[in-house]
């Protein structure tokens, strides 16, 4: 089964396409990713308008190169799958909408790919998983801990009620004065740092449920910021340091009861697994490595450019829908919000812009 994936929702313009074989295991063929930073660095974020208007200028160029590298032509694809949501309406209107164009003129089956579905599944296209798994999706726009029991089952165990993990780490490079994107910079300034100089809290530690809370800390960093005389490189570089150790201390305390939650009622599962942007952060996959062990269970991470938005993972996802007979009309519509457990409600900011991880 050959798929063409598209993924539009937030900066970056990507188009992929994945082999799904009879047995369920997957390969790669073409993933091709333009970034559009340069486009928002000199706003320090995403701007809908424009990030829609650069998904125009190059998702056709984008597209053609990932067929040419695999190799293939769209007589040969048994399914075309775009990110239908959540994201910046503008860019998920732009991908879904090309991705129907395609599908109509090759008359080829439509798979509209919830973004979130896509990074819950794509640890099966790396490593071959079994269901169920603990998934901790955490990039700029999203943190969720989810019980992913099958194609399309997910329970979702913890969220954050504020600002997303990536969210956080964008908000103090921003007020740090640190250039776009923020949540990298943020973490290559926290390795020159003293993660023990700022006496941040621990937001949500030692709670009974596994959600999150970014907002108190983001604001304790700006505190004590704000009694410095003068901020000089290395008071970034500590505060940093201790931000960043804070959010790991209170992502293991939150993981923990995930996992003790996903046990009692889904049993054992079969790997912790971290996808999103912010999984790509050094400090932050060696801190899940060791909630990992203390849950006895194994660490699954999808290669760092998997982690971050791309059409591998949409294609993926299309590929999976496909395998179970399960596909989209050219009704289906583009969301700005799309919750991957449909018994959930969106918490307080769901669906923000992200600007770096």
């Amino acid at each position: 089964m050959l798929v063409l994936g598209i993924e539009t929702t937030c900066d970056e313009t990507a188009a992929a396409v994945v082999e799904r074989a009879p047995d369920g295991s997957g390969k790669i063929l073409s993933n091709i990713v333009r970034s559009q930073i340069e486009e928002h660095a000199r706003f320090g974020g995403v701007v809908p308008e424009i990030a829609a208007r650069a998904h125009v200028d190059v998702l056709d160029g984008i597209i053609d190169r990932a067929m040419h590298e695999a190799g293939i032509d769209y007589a040969q694809l048994n399914g075309v799958a775009a990110a239908a949501g959540p994201g910046l309406i503008g860019g998920v209107i732009v991908g879904l909408t090309t991705a129907k164009a395609i599908a109509m003129v090759h008359d080829t089956p439509l798979v509209a790919v919830n973004h979130l579905e896509a990074h819950a599944l794509t640890p099966r296209l790396t490593d071959g998983i079994e269901f169920p798994y603990c998934l901790f999706l955490a990039s700029g726009g999203h943190t969720q801990i989810v019980a992913v029991t099958g194609v399309g089952q997910y329970v979702r165990l913890g969220t954050t009620v504020d600002d997303a993990i990536g969210e956080a780490f964008d908000k103090v490079a921003k007020m740090l004065g640190l250039p776009y994107p923020g949540g990298p910079q943020v973490e290559r300034a926290a390795a020159n740092g003293d993660a023990t100089r700022f006496a941040l809290p621990r937001p949500m530690q030692g709670r009974p449920d596994a959600n999150f809370s970014l907002s108190g800390l983001k604001t304790a960093v700006r505190t004590e910021a704000s009694r410095l005389p003068e901020i000089t490189p290395q008071d970034i570089s500590d505060l940093c340091a201790s931000f960043q150790a804070a959010v790991l201390d209170s992502t293991a305390d939150r993981l923990s009861v995930g996992l003790r939650l996903f046990r009692e009622r889904f049993g054992a599962p079969h790997a912790l697994v971290a996808a999103g942007g912010v999984a790509a952060n050094q400090a932050i996959r060696g801190a899940l490595d060791d909630v990992a062990r203390q849950a006895q269970t194994q660490l699954i991470m999808p290669p760092p450019a998997l982690c971050t938005d791309n059409g591998a993972m949409i294609a993926w996802a299309g590929a999976e829908r496909l395998a179970l007979g399960l596909t989209d009309t050219m009704e289906a519509q583009p969301r700005a919000r799309w919750l991957l457990d449909a018994n959930a409600t969106a918490p307080a900011g769901y669906g923000k812009t992200r600007a770096g991880y």
